[in-house]
């Protein structure tokens, strides 16, 4: 689906989808964790000034593991629940964007995480990959996580398997071709899981990743409300939802360019996972 299509479905969808997507995620939490999040602190008046960050090893490596990626996919268990939140020690923080990519915001939402040493989730949808495959080769080459967020961004509850299976696969083959390796991660689109949808992300091998705080930028809220969004939900372990594509996403990338510095001089380490261990 094209970015002026998912626009007009999201908002028909997104009422039932919240519904099911929070029956699936509420409880995980809690068990993922084991105390409540802490928080945040409170964002400095103004804008953050723009700095030159030195090179940080712990920022640009992933939470776990530090070893090259692998090529083989191995087993992965089929979960019941998508992972809310990524473990890791300290004040660390994951930021992944959905639907893209998109030649007008992704490359400048890559610009401000290079500029920051950032590294991020991209949960890109096949029919946005195909159209776009260099700019999954510049999400290799800087590092990112890119993850399969189906093909044409469809609400997976009202399908059957065989055209979930194939809004997986097609979405995958891209990525492999283009990115260098098969996602690991999936993310169903809403929000809305069902039970085919974590047993056939587990034969591709592939985690299903849910978030813990939804800037709702899609909605085109205010470049101040999303930042708020952002610092407000701020603690370890969290998951960010925002969006590179989908349409117009100016807002979102210029609460990207806010929020960002002002997590890390708050202490926050912006990074990607390795898929938890089994």
């Amino acid at each position: 689906m094209k970015t002026d299509q998912l626009l007009t479905r999201r908002g028909a969808l997104l009422a039932g989808a919240a519904a099911v997507g929070a029956a699936g995620t509420a409880g995980v939490l809690g068990a993922l964790t084991g105390k409540a999040p802490v928080a945040p602190r409170p964002a400095a008046p103004g804008p953050p000034a723009r700095r030159v960050l030195k090179p940080s090893a712990y920022r640009l490596r992933p939470l776990t593991g530090h070893g090259p990626p692998r090529t083989a996919l191995s087993p992965v268990p089929v979960r019941r629940e998508p992972l809310l939140n990524v473990p890791g020690r300290g004040r660390v923080m994951v930021l992944t964007f959905d639907d893209g990519p998109d030649p007008r915001y992704t490359p400048e939402i890559l610009d401000i995480l290079a500029e920051y040493e950032v590294r991020a989730m991209f949960f890109v949808c096949g029919e946005m990959a195909v159209d776009n495959k260099e700019l999954l080769a510049r999400m290799a080459d800087d590092g990112h996580v890119v993850g399969n967020h189906t093909w044409s961004h469809p609400l997976l509850t009202r399908l059957g398997r065989a055209e979930i299976r194939s809004e997986m696969e097609r979405t995958a083959e891209v990525i492999d071709a283009a990115f260098g390796e098969p996602p690991r991660w999936f993310r169903a689109p809403y929000g809305a899981w069902n039970r085919a949808a974590f047993q056939l992300g587990a034969e591709l091998g592939m985690e299903p990743l849910a978030w813990t705080v939804d800037t709702l930028d899609w909605t085109t809220p205010g470049t101040r409300t999303i930042v708020d969004r952002v610092e407000d939900g701020a603690a370890p372990g969290v998951v960010v939802l925002s969006h590179d594509a989908g349409g117009d996403r100016s807002q979102s990338v210029r609460a990207l360019r806010s929020y960002l510095p002002s997590l890390l001089d708050s202490g926050y380490h912006l990074t990607v996972p390795r898929r938890p261990h089994t």
